[in-house]
């Protein structure tokens, strides 16, 4: 047990050295046929990755030594692709969210010039406005080819989660197991809301989908063992005891030994401990391997991360990590936070996530609009960023990346329903759509 808990105690920070990493997705289309950027060719991802390594400094990374460059690495940042060549900035940890923004500002004007050479366009949104299973690529990653044959078996719509839906997520340090154990728990609780205010996924196969969050739509039809919001997390008892027992009751994916991979879906990795698999056994890179196979709506492992909401505009995608900032990282927000969730239990908040996938800010959480919950929450955040003066050099202070996500929320909307307003002035579905998502 010491050893399955080591790599959460080796993530304790001390609050000085507490830092904000953001990742964020993105979709890739051939801008004259609006078709999904194939992996390989003369207009590929393959392409994207080897411009950027030729003209901005990163380095390329392979799985083994005859692999595919499946990311990329510059300093403390790394560029990452998904199942289907969704394309993910994993930003470098920053003290400040103003550098955090400025780096995703940096990435989007080396990625600009690179696709208006090749003829390609990006989009940020939640779930792909366009495209079938069959139109995407596979990214030849070794983990993918063993998910995309065991991942449907575990739930309808967990081939969309890995092929179709794409996201911003923050990531954030804790000091003490106490410290870890408030900040999952508060995450996990109000997620919800935050899917809801960031609800950015309302289109499907070129049409409107029944839901403003079609990504949180996705998420709640897929491997119920290894995501969810953690009803065990919501207990007073939770520990990082209590998330490794959870942990080693999830199946495992696959062992990897060199270039060589192992399926091994369905053995749990308590029972890979005991028994081994294929003549091998349970070491602490598999565990490792595993705990990143996990995928609830906020999980630890170095960083607590936050995932739940929908990739975002340009203009939204700093008020993700800031909202996160101001919650968690200020101890009277932190504070406010549990008292706002206090009456909340799991339960509720479970039955409460349809609605709010197909809803989002017009749904009910405990007999309480999401808009009021929401409107609660970025005034606790806001006043969170104020007693952690960041400012850059302009001398704005952090709440500047809430103030257009306040903006939509005075006016009850979401980026969704900018989307579909967008596509509703226009005469062309597909491009009205691409020009409201692009990044």
């Amino acid at each position: 047990m010491d050893d399955l808990l080591a790599p959460f105690h080796r993530a304790l920070t001390p609050r000085p050295r507490w830092r904000i990493g953001t990742e964020a997705e993105k979709f890739g289309l051939l801008a004259d046929s609006l078709e999904p950027l194939p992996f390989e060719g003369p207009r590929s991802v393959r392409r994207v990755l080897d411009l950027l390594v030729e003209r901005h400094g990163w380095y390329e990374e392979r799985e083994h030594a005859e692999g595919e460059v499946i990311s990329l690495r510059r300093g403390d940042a790394s560029i990452t692709l998904e199942p289907a060549g969704q394309l993910e900035l994993s930003g470098a940890p920053f003290a400040s969210v103003h550098q955090a923004c400025a780096e995703f500002g940096a990435h989007l004007h080396e990625l600009r010039g690179i696709s208006a050479e090749l003829g390609v366009t990006w989009l940020s949104v939640g779930f792909h406005p366009f495209a079938r299973h069959e139109d995407l690529p596979h990214v030849p990653k070794l983990r993918y080819a063993i998910m995309r044959s065991y991942m449907p078996t575990r739930g309808p719509r967990s081939t969309d989660m890995m092929r179709r839906t794409c996201t911003v997520q923050a990531n954030l340090d804790y000091e003490s197991e106490d410290d870890a154990v408030r900040k999952l728990r508060v995450a996990l609780a109000l997620q919800p809301i935050a899917t809801a205010m960031f609800a950015n996924s309302p289109l499907i196969e070129g049409r409107v989908a029944p839901h403003l969050c079609e990504r949180a739509a996705v998420w709640l039809e897929m491997d119920r063992d290894r995501s969810g919001i953690l009803p065990f997390a919501w207990e007073r008892d939770m520990s990082f005891r209590r998330y490794v027992e959870w942990a080693l009751d999830v199946p495992m994916f696959m062992l990897k030994r060199g270039s060589r991979v192992i399926e091994n879906t369905g053995q749990t990795f308590r029972d890979f401990m005991r028994n081994g698999a294929e003549g091998e056994r349970a070491t602490m890179d598999d565990w490792e391997t595993h705990l990143n196979s996990l995928f609830p709506e906020a999980r630890l492992k170095k960083t607590l991360e936050v995932r739940g909401v929908d990739a975002q505009p340009n203009d939204l995608v700093c008020a993700v990590p800031a909202l996160w900032k101001g919650l968690l990282y200020d101890e009277e927000a932190l504070s406010k936070a549990e008292s706002l969730i206090a009456w909340l239990d799991a339960t509720t908040v479970q039955a409460a996530r349809p609605a709010i996938a197909r809803d989002a800010l017009r749904a009910e959480l405990a007999g309480r609009s999401l808009e009021r919950w929401a409107q609660d929450l970025v005034e606790i955040a806001e006043g969170g960023l104020e007693r952690q003066p960041m400012l850059n050099r302009n001398g704005d202070d952090e709440r500047v990346h809430l103030v257009r996500l306040r903006e939509l929320l005075d006016q009850g909307k979401t980026p969704a329903q900018l989307v579909l307003e967008a596509i509703e002035r226009g005469d062309d579905f597909r491009r009205d759509a691409v020009e409201a998502t692009r990044v």
